[in-house]
């Protein structure tokens, strides 16, 4: 049986998804070894040839990568760049199912940027989202364990950088590609990764303790060729994740694929479980079914306004 456009959209977003939960297990697995500069500068290499061929293939001519908003694009890649930075350092001190799922606060804080800067209106449902979102990030959080820990608070702050990214995509996919952003994107993080090497490469700065302060400080390592290769393979994982959820979001509605992107937080408990013998603790359990009830729930109210607008007046 031939499958429907929508269906093979979903299909694709859950395959990238998975694809995309590898890399976050290749950069836990060494963040104790190696700086995230590092890993983003050899990643970031790899996936130059590979986007230029997706840009190729997506925009039918390299010419698009040519742009006058170059600044701009530059400007929309490095709030990527800061986001998954946080990300990533409180990946290496935190539990994958706890980091993923605070990160999709995104959606929480899209809803309020979007009504800062457009001026859009947050409705009843956006509101109850808002609040259930905000509730299961404090469960996971659990302010009232003995110790808490501040590495915490990045992947919350990567959902907010992320959360600006995806409103200055908002502004340029009015005149630029994804192809070309992608790419744009990826030149940054390779910029402001050699830009951190400059300051910490050295390796005057080692010694921290906290694995997410010593992943950002350590100094560049020499590295055996199995951990090179892992390491390049990020770079094909995200031109391969990318790739498939372009193609998602391409051929089928947003409000149908979307919800599906929190398959991700299936993949963060099962490689946690499976590496580091990480599960959440029941209150995070419940954090995590909090924050995806909000996360559906604003997807649900962005497809209502959507077919509002679609709909004749």
């Amino acid at each position: 049986m031939q499958m429907t456009a929508t269906q093979r959209g979903i299909l694709a977003l859950v395959v990238g998804i998975a694809v995309f939960s590898l890399q976050d297990v290749i950069l836990k697995r060494l963040s104790g070894d190696y700086p995230l500069y590092q890993a983003m500068i050899i990643r970031s290499l790899t996936a130059v040839p590979l986007l230029l061929i997706i840009v190729r293939v997506l925009d039918g001519r390299l010419s698009t990568i040519t742009t006058p908003n170059w600044g701009w694009m530059f400007a929309r890649g490095f709030l990527n760049f800061v986001a998954y930075t946080a990300y990533y350092l409180g990946l290496a001190a935190m539990p994958m199912a706890d980091t993923v799922a605070l990160f999709f606060t995104a959606p929480l804080f899209i809803t309020i940027a979007a009504a800062l800067v457009f001026g859009e209106r947050i409705g009843p449902m956006n509101l109850l989202a808002l609040l259930a979102g905000f509730a299961g990030m404090l469960m996971i959080f659990n302010p009232s364990a003995s110790v808490f820990d501040p590495a915490a608070l990045l992947p919350v702050l990567g959902a907010f950088g992320y959360a600006l990214t995806q409103l200055a995509t908002r502004v340029l996919g009015k005149t630029e590609t994804a192809g070309a952003m992608t790419f744009w994107g990826n030149l940054t993080f390779l910029a402001s990764a050699l830009a951190l090497a400059a300051v910490f490469g050295s390796g005057a700065y080692d010694g921290a303790t906290h694995p997410s302060l010593a992943f950002l400080t350590r100094g560049w390592q020499a590295m055996p060729m199995t951990d090179l290769l892992l390491f390049m393979a990020c770079g094909f994982i995200a031109s391969i994740g990318l790739s498939l959820l372009t193609y998602a979001y391409r051929v089928a509605p947003s409000s149908s694929v979307a919800p599906f992107e929190y398959s991700f937080i299936i993949w963060g408990v099962l490689w946690g479980w499976l590496f580091w013998d990480q599960l959440p603790t029941t209150l995070a359990w419940a954090g995590i079914a909090a924050l995806i009830g909000a996360g559906l729930l604003v997807i649900r109210a962005e497809a209502q306004k959507e077919e509002t607008a679609e709909s004749p007046a």
